[in-house]
């Protein structure tokens, strides 16, 4: 049975790694998996590299863009797992991605932990060494600091970016506009 070809998990990981929507599709809509939503979750939370990452570990760590689109539309994938090694999220991992990236390329990291962001993946969760995913950025890269500190600050407040300093007007608005 050797010359089946690769199995789901290689395939996965391979996808991941390449930034290969079109195989990810494609082992997404074969049988067992099509049109299976518990199980596509399933399949995309519990399947791993040999070191404890995830399709979204391997996805980030590449900065493999639209696989991270595919996977994270897939209804009830776990966003924030850490990996077995390090503890990482995968937004440990989007921020090592563009740590490697020459300055001229952190506008293509960047997108990679917004796209993250915006699923909801939070930037608050410690690994293995206690750090936060702010706390690996590269000092020069302001832009992506100040990116995970808004997140940071957004995910604390419970999501709720509206600033509710009503209390302190004395005539109740806290915006002019309406």
């Amino acid at each position: 049975m050797a010359d089946e070809g690769a199995s789901p998990r290689e395939q996965l990981m391979e996808a991941s790694r390449r930034n290969n929507t079109e195989l990810l599709t494609h082992l997404l809509a074969s049988v067992p998996l099509a049109h299976n939503p518990a199980a596509i979750a399933k399949f995309l939370n519990s399947t791993t590299d040999a070191l404890g990452a995830s399709a979204l570990h391997v996805a980030a760590q590449y900065g493999s863009y639209e696989v991270l689109d595919v996977v994270l539309d897939q209804e009830g994938v776990e966003i924030d797992g850490q990996e077995a090694r390090d503890g990482d999220t995968c937004l440990h991992r989007a921020v090592r991605y563009c740590n490697e990236l020459g300055k001229e390329e952190w506008g293509v990291g960047r997108a990679v932990v917004d796209i993250l962001v915006d699923a909801g993946c939070d930037p608050r969760i410690r690994n293995k060494a206690k750090l936060r995913p702010i706390e690996l950025v590269d000092p020069r890269n302001q832009d992506l600091r100040t990116a995970l500190q808004t997140a940071e600050m957004a995910m604390t407040a419970g999501g709720d970016v509206v600033v509710e300093d009503d209390d302190d007007e004395p005539n109740g608005h806290g915006s002019e506009s309406d």
